[in-house]
């Protein structure tokens, strides 16, 4: 595990409170950090200690944008009883309370204000920009994400904060906390994965190398290297799933949880029977070379 110091800008609401922090790369360090400017707040964190504050939390989320971590190895426990609701605007970020009065002030001057969201997690791309990611729509890419060179979201794809591509991929539909894809890996347009914030589910999900979950797909067990599952499928943990071998025959019918983490498979829904199948995936997903050069 690491120690992290950070020099950070942030803002903070009308009763003297953070409500968010900037920290430009070259401002992070593994060794301890020291400014004469006082413009800069120093801020320290340990990759297994839990934030304690907005400023720690941001600088968390930096250290995970910035690809200094990786997803699930740093702890981010309390992290939304730490940071507040924020009014993300065209003039910058606001406390609700200040905002209404900001509002006001600016309609007296015939100006209007751009509301981007409500939100406690603000878009990466205010505070984090790559040079080698494709991000169509800056919206649906939370502070926290990591995106691995190469990847490419399109407008339709979304990435929450600890979560993303470790590679190139292609990332059309939902990845949700805590989830990660390996390189070559394609989320097909509006396809899901399951992650571990609300409804339960304490599994982490995951996708390994050259997978594809094909559009309107859903997943919620984690799989290895060189798996489909085909559009329209939603796998869960407790579908039942007939395992079919080489000969075509089914030959045992299992809880997609005992599939987990394995590799080489592909999951598709008998268009005659209605049942879930798994069969030996014999094709490799490759991503096109030319989206994903991204320099």
């Amino acid at each position: 595990m690491s120690n992290w110091t950070g020099l950070g800008i942030g803002t903070k609401n009308s009763d003297g409170e953070w409500i968010e922090m900037f920290f430009a790369e070259e401002n992070i360090s593994a060794e301890d950090l020291e400014s004469s400017d006082a413009i800069f707040e120093k801020v320290s964190v340990s990759d297994d200690k839990a934030p304690t504050s907005v400023p720690e939390a941001y600088l968390k989320l930096h250290l995970l944008s910035y690809r200094l971590v990786k997803p699930n190895e740093i702890n981010l426990d309390g992290i939304f009883g730490i940071l507040q609701n924020v009014v993300w605007t065209s003039e910058g970020p606001f406390s609700i309370a200040d905002f209404k009065k900001a509002q006001l002030e600016a309609r007296k001057e015939n100006r209007h204000i751009l509301v981007h969201s409500i939100d406690k997690f603000p878009r990466m791309t205010d505070y984090v920009t790559l040079s080698d990611v494709r991000i169509a729509d800056a919206n649906r890419v939370r502070l926290g994400a990591y995106l691995g060179s190469g990847t490419t979201i399109m407008h339709e794809g979304f990435v929450n904060f600890n979560a993303g591509s470790l590679g190139e991929a292609m990332i059309e539909g939902r990845i949700s906390q805590g989830v990660v894809i390996g390189d070559k890996t394609d989320i097909g347009g509006g396809a899901s994965t399951m992650g571990t914030l609300s409804g339960g589910n304490d599994v982490r999900i995951s996708l390994g190398k050259n997978c594809l979950l094909g559009a309107n797909s859903g997943l919620g067990i984690p799989l290895g290297d060189r798996c489909t599952v085909e559009a329209g499928l939603y796998l869960t943990a407790s579908s039942k799933v007939e395992v079919i071998d080489d000969k075509g025959e089914i030959s045992e019918t299992l809880k997609a949880s005992e599939l987990a983490s394995k590799s080489d498979l592909l999951f598709i829904r008998n268009s005659l029977t209605g049942s879930i199948q798994c069969r030996p995936n014999k094709k490799v997903i490759e991503l096109n070379e030319e989206l994903h050069s991204n320099d």
